[in-house]
């Protein structure tokens, strides 16, 4: 079986199919400029604490989230160079009836990834049509800012693997072996790991599209034990984005991560619900 399974990859390796009419050029885009904010602002609420009614009893509270997600694509013949920042934050403020403001972040994460695929093979007339091949990807991961009790993260980290991408209703579906030199604690560390994801997007209707993107990673080995190593970490984020005028929309959402660390007993979790007003623009469109 395994040496079927070597002769049917050469076999493939060696004779690709490329599509006449796939991308060429640079594609540059900001694919997401995003900001989700709400704000509860209450009087008087210590006069009103006997009383039933939570608009008049709770505290004060500001909850703010922005993001950002770019790219700047190179689609060659025979390969695709992608280059990818994101960012993300978020951050509660509470002002209690009685007591201390506390703040607390929900999201702060900067994340640039540059990669190369080989475009080995393209298939026109399944799931909506998409390419596939071999890739390795390089990115460099931190944090806006420091956490109180914990150093920012740092994290230089490498993937190699084969996927699926560049299709219709399939943007990315990939399964890769994942390197990691961790400079978030001393002394760094060197991980192993393995992780699949994907990434799709499903027309609704004009103007409004389905995305849902999900990634597992499964470390396997590191050269350095920490109380914070985790054992595997898993997120997925859900939205219908709905186009409120060109290049404007409005996106219900919902994001979900939850990791489980190697030295502690129950699994950590986050859950974010919420709307989102959104803006979206290419400058540069590969033909």
């Amino acid at each position: 079986m395994k040496r079927i399974f070597i002769l049917a990859v050469a076999l493939l390796i060696a004779v690709p199919v490329f599509a006449q009419d796939a991308k060429r050029g640079w594609q540059v885009e900001l694919k997401k400029l995003a900001l989700d904010l709400t704000s509860t602002e209450v009087k008087n609420a210590k006069d009103y604490q006997a009383f039933s009614d939570a608009r008049l009893t709770s505290d004060s509270q500001t909850t703010v989230r922005a993001g950002m997600d770019s790219m700047a694509d190179y689609h060659a013949e025979h390969f695709l160079w992608s280059n990818e920042l994101t960012l993300d934050y978020g951050r509660t403020k509470i002002r209690p009836v009685d007591g201390e403001r506390l703040t607390n972040e929900n999201a702060d994460k900067i994340l640039f990834t540059t990669g190369y695929t080989q475009r080995l093979w393209h298939v026109d007339d399944f799931l909506g049509g998409f390419e596939a091949g071999p890739f390795a990807t390089l990115g460099y991961e931190t944090e806006f800012t420091k956490p109180d009790l914990a150093p920012r993260t740092r994290i230089l980290r490498a993937k190699a693997g084969a996927k699926l991408f560049e299709g219709k209703y399939i943007k990315s579906l990939y399964a890769a072996f994942v390197a990691e030199r961790d400079f978030t604690y001393k002394p760094y560390a060197t991980k192993s790991a393995w992780e699949t994801g994907v990434k799709l997007e499903l027309p609704v209707r004009e103007g409004v599209a389905f995305k849902w993107d999900a990634m597992y990673r499964d470390y396997l080995d590191t050269t350095e034990k920490h109380p914070t190593d985790l054992d595997w970490e898993f997120e997925t984020n859900a939205r219908l984005d709905v186009q409120v005028y060109k290049n404007l929309f409005v996106a219900p959402f919902i994001s979900y991560y939850t990791a489980q660390g190697k030295y502690v007993g129950p699994r950590g979790e986050n859950v974010y619900i919420g709307v989102s007003f959104s803006f979206s623009h290419i400058f540069c469109e590969a033909k």
